[in-house]
């Protein structure tokens, strides 16, 4: 396929509190929690995991179990096989029916990309903590070192739940619907570029940092504030007809874009290859520069 493709509806309630995860657990209802502690250029996540995590959590490595292996042909995180990834749900306890709360120390930046997977795998029950392992630790709430081994599941996963963008319809799409590149602003506008092939954006993409859906304090912004944020950058809301599809460098981030994006009731697409695919391909333009067209460098240049 080389558009956009999915079947997915909204994504409904996206987060969950601090508050709401400990009247879960006070209760003891049945909660997988999920620690993705990963970020770019940080290979110590799991270090970091065993010194501290919410108890019970058990550990998700970004880099082998929510991503195929790096290619030029389809960039640093390709989208997990997905009879892995299914394995890879049930190793960390996860059965059909479960409710799984997913989080990192970063604003949920990696722990998205775990949201993501499950519901386009049809798992509908899975959240994002809202503000992460920060947030837990400003409740004063404790943390368990060491490792979780938990009971295998059963869970069964169909891919494709989810609207995606291939490669050979980003170009088109960039000028039909609105395309947001999730990156940094100095990588949107080719300023900098540390880890991929060429610098600069799609043409046609709208910059959208992932930090601008964040408070100060690693929170997504109230749901309100997000559909201003996004309607401020063209996107219009539930219900529109519009297509929106997110990209950012490898598609990590990207899905915290979707999920701030479902979260202001606005349906979009990840283009899961992202600038670390298209950079990779000599024959395809980059723009740089603050606006949508930008300067052209050219292709393969």
């Amino acid at each position: 396929m080389g558009g956009y493709s999915g079947t997915a509806g909204r994504a409904g309630q996206v987060l969950v509190t601090v508050g709401e995860l400990q009247d879960r657990l006070a209760s003891g209802q049945r909660t997988v929690l999920l620690d993705v502690r990963w970020k770019l250029g940080d290979p110590h996540g799991r270090e970091q995991y065993l010194a501290g995590h919410l108890p019970g959590a058990v550990y998700v490595d970004l880099e082998s179990q929510l991503a195929a292996p790096a290619s030029p042909a389809l960039g640093r995180h390709p989208l997990p096989d997905p009879a892995a990834f299914e394995q890879a749900a049930r190793g960390w306890g996860v059965s059909d029916g479960d409710v799984v709360v997913a989080y990192d120390a970063v604003g949920g930046l990696s722990a998205a990309r775990l949201w993501w997977l499950l519901r386009d795998g049809g798992f509908t029950r899975c959240y994002l903590l809202d503000g992460g392992l920060g947030a837990w630790q400003a409740a004063g709430l404790p943390l368990e070192a060491g490792d979780e081994r938990p009971a295998p599941g059963s869970v069964r996963l169909v891919p494709g739940q989810l609207p995606v963008l291939e490669l050979a319809g980003v170009a088109g799409f960039a000028r039909t619907g609105l395309l947001l590149d999730a990156r940094a602003p100095e990588r949107y506008s080719g300023r900098a570029e540390p880890v991929d092939p060429r610098a600069g954006h799609i043409p046609g993409a709208v910059s959208a940092p992932t930090s601008g859906n964040l408070q100060a304090d690693g929170r997504f912004l109230p749901a309100a504030e997000l559909a201003d944020r996004f309607r401020s950058l063209g996107a219009a809301g539930a219900g529109s007809g519009q297509k929106v599809a997110v990209y950012c460098g490898s598609g990590i981030t990207a899905s915290h874009e979707i999920a701030a994006l479902a979260q202001a009731g606005i349906e979009a697409a990840l283009y899961p290859g992202s600038w670390s695919q298209w950079a990779g391909q000599p024959g395809l333009p980059a723009a740089t520069g603050d606006q949508p067209g930008g300067g052209r460098t050219g292709a393969g240049q």
